[in-house]
């Protein structure tokens, strides 16, 4: 049974990337949530919780560490265990504010001092196991089983961000209905993540394979590695339109990058603050799961699309679809409309972005041409995370002072920015 478990990929796969998307989704989204349901301020939780992107940021500094120090298998369970007893800690230890300070919107973030410190370690171990799974996947399979491979790990990545924006969610506000005891809701939440975790992981110390080509390689080839990872980084800075490629990752997701940090609160918020004052639950049915599936359908149609008409002909498309949709937000904060027609605008919103982001990740995959293509790649996808994290440490201040409507005209604004540079983007690109 042991033999036949490390085997099949199907054994392992699924549920490798099932747990890489929890934490992820859980230190980036569900936080966001939570802390709006804890009564924090907007300003205070978006800064905080858009610096908890920076170890996705900063990961390529220790990717290399990551492979030349013990084995890709040792680091996925080491760090599926730290992050198993992270969250159980978050269960534990997150504060109960009063019922009159949440309601008034007014706890301060220095409330949640230790549940910051557990989100920043959990994200620094999702981050490293996040470079262990990917390296381990490319061991663990030959080419064949790769390309078959790749459309599985993907879609029980997608079903993770459903079962931690949607299902959790709505778990959490159901509870937050029956027993009327918004942290205690979040606790139960929270340690029920914690207990699915930890199953998984244990369950993963016998399933996961152990690949010959999965080695310690810290001794004499640790220093060609560390020499050719400086190379990458340099060879990066020197390729051609480098800086244009930089405002590209970094403005092309711009207006969502802003939207995303106040999505949740805007659906959530109160009626006297701008908000559409929905339950949590509905919020994780409409946004988490709705609009996610919209998510995903929108990406497979933006590959489709791609591969028929290539990167240049579907680049301006693409951009115009993931910027155009967040407009409906606009809609919504001015006509205040029913729970349908708010399904209705997240999804459109959700399929756009779905759609346009294939544009991005294409992009990269162009940019990373070249002898370091691997690595080069992996600095993209910091810029990527750069890219979410700034904007959305200051979205919530905005939003502050503008309120919501105000907010989303900006956000429409900043389309212009980013709709310029795809432009420039796509003169330079083979015809």
């Amino acid at each position: 049974m042991q033999k036949m478990k490390s085997s099949n990929p199907w054994w392992w796969i699924p549920t490798l990337y099932f747990a890489e998307g929890i934490p992820y989704f859980l230190v980036n989204n569900i936080s966001v949530t939570m802390f709006n349901r804890m009564g924090v301020p907007n300003g205070e939780m978006a800064l905080f919780t858009g610096l908890l992107y920076l170890p996705w940021t900063i990961k390529p500094l220790w990717s290399p560490f990551v492979d030349i120090l013990r084995t890709r298998r040792w680091w996925i369970v080491a760090m599926q265990v730290l992050m198993a007893a992270a969250f159980v800690l978050l269960a534990l230890t997150i504060p109960h504010p009063e019922a009159e300070m949440i309601s008034e919107g007014a706890t301060p973030m220095s409330l949640f001092t230790l549940t910051l410190i557990l989100f920043v370690i959990t994200a620094f171990a999702s981050a490293t196991h996040d470079i262990a799974a990917d390296g381990f996947y490319m061991l663990a399979l030959d080419k064949d089983k790769q390309s078959f491979f790749v459309g599985i790990r993907s879609t029980f990545y997608r079903l993770s961000s459903v079962f931690g924006q949607g299902v959790l969610v709505m778990i959490a506000g159901l509870l937050e209905q029956r027993t009327g005891n918004i942290p205690a809701a979040w606790r139960t939440t929270i340690g029920l993540t914690a207990l699915i975790f930890a199953a998984v992981s244990i369950y993963h110390i016998f399933a996961l394979p152990r690949p010959a080509e999965d080695i310690n390689r810290s001794g004499s080839g640790a220093r060609e590695i560390l020499t050719g990872f400086g190379r990458a980084f340099g060879t990066f800075f020197r390729k051609k339109e480098v800086w244009l490629a930089m405002a590209f990752m970094l403005l092309y997701r711009l207006p969502e990058a802003f939207l995303l940090k106040m999505v949740n609160p805007f659906l959530l918020d109160p009626l006297e603050r701008g908000g559409l004052a929905l339950q949590t639950s509905t919020v994780g049915l409409l946004y988490g799961t709705i609009g996610v599936i919209a998510l995903t359908v929108g990406g497979i149609l933006g590959g489709i699309a791609a591969s028929r008409w290539g990167l240049r002909k579907c680049l301006i498309p693409m951009a115009l679809c993931l910027e155009l949709p967040c407009a409906v937000y606009i809609y919504m904060s001015m006509a205040g409309p029913g729970i349908v027609p708010i399904g209705i605008c997240a999804a459109i919103e959700q399929f756009g972005y779905g759609f346009g982001f294939t544009a991005y990740m294409l992009y990269m995959m162009y940019f990373s041409e070249g002898e370091f293509k691997t690595s080069h790649y992996a600095i993209c996808t910091a810029f990527m995370a750069l890219s979410m994290m700034i904007p959305g440490m200051f979205a919530g201040y905005i939003q502050e002072a503008m309120g919501y409507t105000g907010f989303f005209v900006f956000v429409m604004i900043c389309c212009v920015p980013a709709i310029l540079v795809t432009l420039w983007v796509r003169k330079r690109l083979a015809k």
